[in-house]
């Protein structure tokens, strides 16, 4: 009986997917890449078993002693996205080569929010990362992208974790923070919480709290000490920063002084887990597909935190920030914030 089942299910697939290829047009596939790889992908197409043609090819640098037998050689965003709709593209097969991953990643940014389908050759598997699905077409094998950002469902899942989260952190740990509270206002005068404006979800800025780990006016002295800054790429970084207070050091190497974002996450300017929240300067810095780490809320942890945040450049950690929203799950975020408690416990944090 169930051999039966299975047979008639397995048949029954077999011929809806042949009455979908007989009627469906071809998808049109446009190759960005090489003249070798154009031509291997064009060629696994026409002997796979599905309604797939080749259109055109796209070269993401200009090389004059190439051919351009399939399609013209386009080197910049504005020809790419003119390529997709001329050739009424509905998929695009990345096949990088030697070409640099940023280059890459800034095409793959830019076919996704053209709504048009992005399949990778497997060389960038690190690149794409876990969410990636392979696509077997007769033997081609392919990656598929998903699109960037996270669903209206998958928003509502966060947000929920975030509520519960934070809602619940602030209870169990009011003990905790009434007693830092304390700490605070006797090492040093002025308030116990620091705000500063940060860059969040779109652009929109908002205050951020803290514990207050440095002397009152420290912006004021960032200028008298800029030399000192151990981290290139536009972060400002100083492992003895003479404007920290002696409560401030035992809080930033636990991370402590972080936990008055909880009121961020509850408020909704923040989540639990997303990309780090940069104040205005560094913001600036950031040009081009990067500013789509903005489509997610800043988090109070992230893939940042886990890598070494003191350690990372501003150009790794905006990448890093990307592929986080290029590759969110709940689970996702559930090994982040696990992640996080043994970085935390281990005074790694500065």
């Amino acid at each position: 009986m169930s051999a039966s089942v299975f047979g008639l299910t397995f048949g029954c697939r077999a011929a809806a997917r042949a009455i979908v290829l007989a009627l469906a047009p071809p998808e049109r596939c446009v190759v960005v890449g090489n003249a070798a790889d154009a031509d291997r992908a064009a060629e696994r197409l026409a002997r796979a078993q599905i309604k797939a043609v080749m259109v055109g090819r796209v070269s993401p640098s200009a090389d004059a002693g190439e051919p351009s037998g399939m399609a013209a050689m386009l080197a910049d965003s504005r020809a790419l996205s003119c390529a997709i709709e001329c050739l009424e593209a509905e998929r695009v097969i990345v096949a990088p080569g030697a070409h640099d991953d940023e280059e890459v990643l800034r095409c793959i940014a830019l076919i996704t929010a053209l709504g048009v389908k992005v399949s990778v050759l497997p060389r960038l598997i690190e690149v794409i990362g876990s969410s990636s699905v392979y696509d077997d077409v007769d033997g081609v094998t392919l990656l598929g992208v998903r699109q960037f950002g996270l669903s209206k469902s998958s928003e509502l899942l966060k947000r929920g974790m975030d509520v519960v989260g934070a809602a619940a952190g602030l209870v169990l740990l009011a003990p905790l923070l009434a007693l830092l509270t304390v700490l605070i206002r006797l090492d040093s005068q002025g308030s116990p919480f620091f705000a500063q404006r940060r860059i969040g979800r779109r652009g929109r800025r908002f205050w951020m709290l803290k514990f207050r780990s440095m002397v009152p006016g420290a912006d004021t002295l960032k200028d008298q000490i800029r030399e000192r800054n151990e981290v290139d790429g536009g972060l400002f970084k100083i492992a003895d920063d003479p404007r920290i207070t002696r409560i401030g050091r035992f809080l930033r190497r636990t991370s402590l002084d972080e936990l008055p974002q909880l009121v961020n996450v509850l408020k909704g300017d923040m989540s639990l887990v997303g990309p780090r929240p940069l104040v205005q300067d560094e913001d600036a810095l950031i040009e081009g597909w990067q500013r789509r780490r903005l489509a997610v809320k800043p988090g109070m942890t992230g893939l940042w935190q886990i890598f070494g945040s003191a350690r990372i450049p501003l150009p790794e950690m905006v990448k890093i920030d990307y592929l986080y929203g290029a590759n969110w799950s709940i689970w996702l975020d559930l090994k982040i914030l696990i992640r996080t408690v043994p970085y935390v416990l281990g005074r790694r944090g500065l």
